[in-house]
């Protein structure tokens, strides 16, 4: 797909400085880009780039002030990343919608029903009473377990596993090998000793605007549901344990681990490797930083750091004070000798 100068503008509202008529094929970064592509400029760091690069097309902020001559058509718009991202989301929306129809061979059950322009990829399996909406794209080697439900708009990738009885809302995306809906880590020690299974017969709900990275597991209730409200986004390999609840816009990055009965609030947000205990509640817009373990309610809004996570701002104090520790018993020794010195009787009884 081709693209001029004219349409990229009106698609982020730009204002155009140089051809219209210029046309591009595909994006690349500015300090690598070839003729043909487009590149963006928001990060000053990366300022020269724009005097030297091959790129034909490139977004900048509308208050940039050039300081040589360029060679590149420009897009002024009020921000460049958000502008570019916007064309990202649009070409992809653009390729995906191309795709369309039921490839073979697949299995999807009498009782199943789909929408229009469904795209369901070779190998898929769609089980009893599966319900899929509209222009849902399912690519191969998707499971959707019995009396599951997908909704419109929404692109499950290659391998993704959606146990029975699982919802999925409308426009959410779901990355490869990602499993909703297995089992919690529900088990009762017995008298000898032995752990005994909790059957776990609850679901999982997924809102609309959700986007799971890969390879993550959300696991289904012990009895209600594990619940992912709309528009949070997961990173991969985000472990979700039983009978959870994420807020809406909160934000998980990769390898957090949340435990069971967890319930984050509205725009949480959570650095890579952070762990949670279990029946922990987090308070709307709270920061946890990465690889913080929290063991304790947030019931403000709160930044925390470390393992006991605890307030951000004492944190980084005493992990300052820490770097200090070695010159602090130096003189703290020398102190004590000094002591002793003036009073020597005084430090004996001491």
């Amino acid at each position: 797909m081709t693209f001029t100068a004219e349409q990229i503008a009106q698609l982020v509202n730009g204002k155009i400085e140089g051809d219209p008529k210029i046309v591009v094929d595909s994006f690349g970064k500015i300090e690598e880009a070839r003729a043909g592509q487009l590149a963006f400029l928001a990060n000053p760091k990366y300022e020269e780039y724009l005097y030297t690069t091959n790129a034909s097309l490139v977004l900048i902020n509308a208050d940039f002030i050039l300081k040589q001559k360029i060679n590149s058509t420009l897009v002024r718009v009020p921000d460049a990343y958000k502008a570019f991202a916007i064309l990202l989301a649009k070409y992809e929306e653009m390729v995906t919608r191309q795709v369309q129809g039921i490839q073979q061979p697949v299995y999807i059950a009498k009782s199943a029903t789909y929408g229009k322009d469904v795209f369901i990829g070779a190998f898929a399996y769609l089980g009893e009473n599966v319900s899929v909406g509209n222009n849902t794209k399912i690519f191969p080697h998707v499971f959707i377990g019995d009396n599951a439900k997908v909704g419109d708009n929404t692109i499950l990738h290659p391998g993704v596993k959606i146990y029975h009885d699982c919802i999925v809302g409308d426009r959410v995306i779901i990355h490869a090998g990602t499993v909703i809906g297995s089992d919690g880590f529900g088990f009762a020690f017995q008298a000898d000793g032995t752990p005994q299974k909790i059957p776990q017969l609850g679901n999982v709900i997924i809102e609309d605007e959700v986007e799971i990275g890969g390879n993550a597991a959300l696991d289904r209730a012990t009895i209600g549901s594990t619940v992912v409200k709309k528009g949070a986004k997961l990173d991969n390999m985000v472990h979700v344990a039983h009978n959870v609840e994420i807020g809406s816009n909160t934000m998980i990055a990769a390898q957090v681990a949340l435990s069971g009965s967890v319930k984050l609030g509205k725009g949480v947000m959570i650095g890579g490797q952070a762990g949670i205990a279990g029946h922990i509640h987090v308070a709307d817009g709270s920061k946890i930083n990465a690889q913080a373990g929290l063991g304790k309610n947030l019931k403000t809004a709160t930044s925390v750091t470390g393992s006991p996570a605890y307030e951000y701002g004492q944190a980084i104090r005493n992990q300052s004070l820490a770097r200090n520790l070695v010159e602090m018993e130096k003189r703290l020794s020398d102190l004590e000798k000094m002591i002793k010195q003036i009073y020597p009787a005084k430090a004996d009884n001491t």
